[in-house]
């Protein structure tokens, strides 16, 4: 009986890794956050490495992803994140809303509750240095001020 439960539950794994969710990766538009809002270099690095692969369009994905039900967990992970902001979409939200969206990042960086200690475990490269937050907070700042 074990010996038919485990073979049932390896072609089940086995059956799902050909169910495979669609990518995020749509290439940078006219509405994304860097189009429209100047941003210092350093600071388009600490984004691209810390929060694009969640907030935006476009999704490093590492090698796990090929792996279900891992995927599943990954594209559900990215979806809330850019429930919550998409940076690729930054032009299409209300001047009041890019005033909340950017007070929000600079709150949360500053805590240190971005990016998730989640991410953090497999990309280490994202944590932020206290000079890294404090660069984000800064550009936020400075980016608030220029929206009318």
């Amino acid at each position: 009986m074990l010996k038919k439960i485990i073979l049932f539950l390896l072609a089940v794994f086995i059956i799902i890794q050909f169910i495979r969710p669609a990518k995020n990766l749509a290439a940078r538009g006219p509405q994304h956050i860097e189009a429209i809002y100047p941003m210092p270099d350093n600071v388009k690095q600490i984004m691209r490495v810390a929060c694009y692969d969640c907030h935006s369009d476009s999704t490093r994905y590492p090698w796990y992803n090929r792996v279900q039900p891992v995927a599943w967990w990954l594209n559900h992970h990215v979806d809330e994140a850019k429930g919550e902001l998409n940076f690729s979409q930054f032009g299409t939200y209300s001047k009041q809303k890019q005033v909340k969206k950017l007070q929000k990042v600079k709150s949360s960086v500053t805590k240190g509750w971005m990016p998730l200690d989640s991410y953090l475990w497999i990309h280490k490269d994202a944590k932020l240095s206290p000079e890294q937050a404090k660069a984000i907070a800064d550009w936020a700042d400075q980016t608030i001020a220029q929206i009318p």
